[in-house]
């Protein structure tokens, strides 16, 4: 009952509040992006979701578009803006995924949702990640994020799909 209804109804909750409540700061990160650079405020990539459907994840755009003398993208350091940082080691660049959220494309808690190009070498074990919606957040990322090697990421997202429920989710947001 939990994965089918519960689960959805605290999602769009939770999403309309926090979208709602934060909205202020979100239109000032958005304007002093804008401001920084001439691009777009949000940075949209495809990501796979519930049933490997693909959806646009949107996060607030951290670099701008600097190039060199020949056209090609400066490396990722040089074109890091200073907001970009700020809103990176914050994570506070994933607010716009709240959008995703509401929508449906994801869930608060759940396996981080990745490149397309990673489709193919998903084991069969590795594929339960898609059987639910893609998370903000998750068991991987609460176990330790970064510092957790990529077999074990998997390990853990194969593990929360499985014990998907309340417990577990309330486990994940405590950590």
């Amino acid at each position: 009952m939990y994965r089918k209804f519960f689960k959805r109804l605290i999602d769009i909750s939770a999403s309309l509040g926090a979208l709602i409540i934060l909205a202020i700061p979100m239109i000032i990160f958005a304007l002093i992006i804008k401001h920084e650079d001439s691009g777009t405020a949000l940075f949209a990539r495809k990501r796979v979701g519930r049933g490997k459907k693909f959806f646009n994840m949107y996060k607030f755009r951290s670099m701008n578009d600097k190039r060199d003398e020949n056209g090609d993208l400066l490396p990722d350091q040089e074109r890091l803006t200073p907001l970009g940082l700020f809103l990176r080691k914050s994570s506070l660049d994933e607010l716009p995924e709240l959008f995703c959220i509401l929508k449906g494309d994801m869930s608060f808690i759940g396996p981080r949702p990745l490149l397309i190009e990673y489709l193919p070498y998903y084991t069969e074990r590795e594929k339960l990640r898609h059987t639910v919606r893609p998370g903000l957040t998750g068991l991987a990322q609460a176990s330790g994020r970064n510092l957790v090697d990529w077999d074990k990421r998997f390990e853990l997202d194969a593990q929360y799909v499985e014990g998907l429920s309340f417990m577990m989710d309330l486990k994940v947001i405590f950590m």
